[in-house]
């Protein structure tokens, strides 16, 4: 059984739709169990609106909840009672297996280094996310945790991130490429030239070399890495896009009674390739390197990303990454030990 909990107080459609999604997601799967926390009374308002497994969904109380625009680590100190610090702490605990929010993106950073903790070698936690494209899905970290990173940082970035793509999207030598502004290995700003060669280095990833953002949707790579600033930014702009192209089409094929015949002939094929580009169906964006899974989802996040961050978290558990992660980093750690001793 996963244990997840789920910061019941977090985005702007709470407590409804987490409460929703979390009920979807436990009718859907048996072997996952789910912790809400927050207002009580509010919960159970929720709940009681409809059935749920009464014997895999409990409450845990919390008195405080984390504004969007609060002072993250300010938040995290003064706000012990809050949904946030509650459910971060019931990992720590080992009380639950994964924390899901939709709040306050700073704060979901600052609560889990400070609550959660880093594995030991991960200096900089970075926003995993999943992003739709023409062959699969690609994972784009950072995705806005550090907005400035260091070379040594994105390496990391990659190994963690092929280590969730072998494991979880069940790719089995991910394919790794670096965001620049060109193909050529000698363009880019001042940190992608310097990552460039580590990354080429590196024995335990497979890096295929830059990848422009144009490049992103036809799956020229399986993870992509970058500081949180522009990963922030292509992430972003790829849902807005997404979003509006999705709407386009189906405002086209409204548009007229020719137009709506050919709607129904096309559906069937339609309605797969536009879920697909959904970035709805990818759930939310863990934050490797933590000892604990914890999972950011946005802030206007409805019922169906709820679900699927936690059947996503399930996934995560089952093939134990966390672990994974630590183990990797250990013997890298090790290998530079005794590199350096060498020479």
């Amino acid at each position: 059984m996963v244990r997840v909990a789920i910061d019941a107080m977090g985005g702007d459609y709470a407590p409804a739709e987490i409460v929703k999604g979390t009920v979807e997601a436990l009718q859907e799967r048996t072997q996952i169990s789910a912790v809400l926390v927050g207002d009580e009374a509010a919960i159970r308002r929720e709940l009681d609106k409809g059935s749920w497994p009464e014997d895999r969904i409990t409450i845990r109380h919390a008195s405080e909840m984390i504004e969007m625009a609060e002072p993250p680590v300010m938040a995290i100190r003064r706000k012990k009672d809050s949904s946030m610090v509650r459910g971060m702490q019931l990992v720590r605990d080992g009380e639950a297996d994964a924390f899901i929010s939709g709040g306050n993106s700073g704060a979901v950073m600052v609560g889990g280094q400070a609550i959660v903790g880093r594995i030991r070698g991960i200096e900089r936690p970075p926003f995993a996310a999943l992003m739709p494209t023409r062959k699969g899905v690609i994972l784009a970290l950072d995705c806005g945790a550090n907005v400035d990173c260091r070379a040594e940082h994105l390496v990391s970035f990659a190994r963690m991130g092929s280590i969730y793509m072998r494991d979880v999207a069940g790719i089995p030598n991910p394919r790794v490429g670096i965001l620049n502004i060109g193909a050529e290995e000698d363009k880019g700003n001042a940190l992608v030239k310097e990552a460039y060669p580590l990354l080429e280095s590196c024995e335990d990833i497979r890096f295929t070399g830059s990848c422009e953002a144009r490049d992103v949707p036809e799956g020229v790579c399986d993870v992509l890495v970058c500081d949180g600033f522009a990963g922030n930014i292509v992430l972003k702009m790829y849902e807005g896009v997404a979003s509006a192209l999705l709407a386009s089409v189906k405002e086209g094929l409204m548009s007229s009674l020719r137009s709506k015949i050919g709607a129904l002939l096309i559906k069937p094929a339609l309605k797969g390739t536009l879920k697909t580009f959904n970035t709805d169906s990818y759930g939310g964006a863990p934050v490797l390197g933590l000892k604990g899974l914890v999972v950011k989802i946005h802030g206007n996040a409805k019922a169906i990303v709820v679900k699927n961050a936690i059947l996503q978290c399930e996934t995560f558990c089952e093939q134990n990454i966390t672990e994974k992660i630590r183990t990797n980093i250990a013997e890298q750690n090790t290998k530079k030990q005794a590199d350096e001793k060498e020479n």
